[in-house]
Parts: C-alpha cells; sequence; structure tokens
C-alpha cells in the first residue's frame, strides 16, 4: 500500500514541473486526493456499500472539484493535473500512467444499464483541457486527445486524435504523433506538430485547383500564340489567359 502511495507521489513530481516537494504534493494536489478518496469509494462499491461508495465519491467532487464513479477503474501512477470539473463515468476504465487535464469528460451515450457505457483507456494516454470521450470504446496505449477534441469512435495506439468530432492522426513508426522529442516521457496537452487531416485535405484540393488553373492557362496562351501565326484570332473574349487563383492565401486560411 505504501508503495503504491509512493509511485501516486513520484508520478506527479516527474509530469508537474511546478511540484516542487513531496510535502507540496500530498497537501496541495486535488488530483492526489481525489485518487486516494476513489480507492475506498471503489472498495465499497464492489463489496455491496454502493451508497457509501456514492456518498464517498459526491464528497470527493465536493473537496476536489473531481467527479469520479465509484465503479469506475483506476491504474496506477494515474494523475489528475488540476482536473476541476473533470467527470470519469461508471464504466470507464483509465490504464496505468494516464493523465487528465482540467474539464474531461470520459462518458457514456448509452442509457442502458449493464452496459459497456464509458471508455477505457489504455497506458500513459494523456487527455487534454476539455476534451470528451463519448461510448464504450477503447482509446489505444500512448494516445493523445487533443484539447476540446470529442471522441466518439476508437484512437489506435500512439496516434492523436483532435478536433470536433475528433480526427485521427496516426502515429509514425510506431512513435506517438506529437511534439515529444524522442527519449522524451512526456508530452502534456496532446500537441501535435502534424497537420489537422482536414486542412491536409483542404490544401490538397486548393494545390490540385491551382494547378489545374495553371495548365489551362498555358493551353490558352499555346492557342493564342497558334492564332497568331495562322492569323486566326480564335480565342475566346473570356478566356482566362493569366492566374487568378489565390493558393497562398487560402492555404493560409487552412492553417497552412
Amino acid at each position: 500500500m505504501f508503495a503504491r502511495l509512493r509511485s501516486d507521489i513520484q508520478c506527479i513530481l516527474d509530469r508537474d514541473p511546478a511540484a516542487r516537494s513531496t510535502w507540496e504534493v500530498i497537501t496541495c494536489y486535488p488530483g492526489l486526493h481525489a485518487v486516494w478518496l476513489h480507492r475506498p469509494a471503489h472498495w465499497c462499491w464492489h463489496h455491496g456499500l454502493k451508497w457509501l461508495g456514492r456518498f464517498i465519491s459526491h464528497l470527493t467532487r465536493w473537496f476536489t472539484g473531481i467527479e469520479i464513479h465509484p465503479g469506475a477503474k483506476l491504474g496506477e501512477r494515474v494523475f489528475f493535473d488540476h482536473a476541476m470539473g473533470t467527470v470519469v463515468g461508471e464504466t470507464a476504465e483509465i490504464g496505468d500512467g494516464c493523465t487528465i487535464y482540467q474539464g474531461v469528460t470520459l462518458g457514456g451515450t448509452s442509457l442502458y444499464k449493464g452496459t459497456k457505457r464509458h471508455p477505457t483507456l489504455g497506458r500513459d494516454v494523456v487527455v487534454s483541457a476539455g476534451a470528451k470521450v463519448l461510448g464504450g470504446f477503447v482509446v489505444g496505449d500512448g494516445a493523445k486527445i487533443g484539447s476540446n477534441a470529442v471522441v466518439i469512435k476508437p484512437v489506435p495506439a500512439g496516434a492523436t486524435a483532435v478536433g470536433i468530432p475528433a480526427r485521427i492522426i496516426p502515429s509514425k513508426s510506431g512513435e506517438s504523433a506529437d511534439v515529444t522529442e524522442q527519449g522524451q516521457k512526456f508530452s502534456a496537452y496532446g500537441i501535435t506538430q502534424e497537420d489537422d487531416p482536414l486542412s491536409q485535405a483542404m490544401r490538397g484540393l486548393i494545390n490540385n485547383a491551382a494547378g489545374q488553373e495553371h495548365q489551362i492557362t498555358l493551353l490558352w496562351q499555346a492557342i493564342e500564340t497558334l492564332a497568331e501565326t495562322k492569323k486566326r484570332d480564335c480565342v475566346p473574349q473570356d478566356a482566362a489567359r493569366e492566374e487568378s487563383f489565390e493558393a497562398d492565401k487560402l492555404n493560409q486560411l487552412v492553417g497552412k
């Protein structure tokens, strides 16, 4: 038991640069208090004392601002960083080493009792501020959920989910798509250097349209040159002899 308590404290010291001492973590970190209070609540829930489990959960919410249903399963070294307004549903499962920030909801989309309604987070998952993970699916090991993302489908291991509804940025060569430098152990808030997939698609369409306009312009210029040699004006008055498609401006709008 004491080894696990030390592990809970150490994971905060490892992941939060603002944590200066063990005493500060023990006394001033509501995320740690929420985890510690969840354990007796979870024990009560699974030993027939469901009202007591819910009451402990209610007190935890009142003291910490973090609501964890006593039926939820938490692994080791789970860190609720700030985490005010975080809600974890009854059938949610949080794997070892996960980090969850403020305003996160691990919620369900089904009203059927006795079913798996809430998500399962694998190991070392980061769920960023304001994210909503809704449904009884799996978020793979090492995945990142970007801030304010709304995730309604499974996320592969090592991938990053961003947007509303969330779009998946897959990992490359088995490594995460975030800004974590090689060899670094932790990256906060699910930030990614990769482009949003929707932005990539939009830029592809913009670049294709710009290329098509360029080719059409070249064709009209060639026809105009040919018409001059034949002494016949066969180029329509509205033919686009110059390019006007503002590809650079549109790429900036979609976030180049």
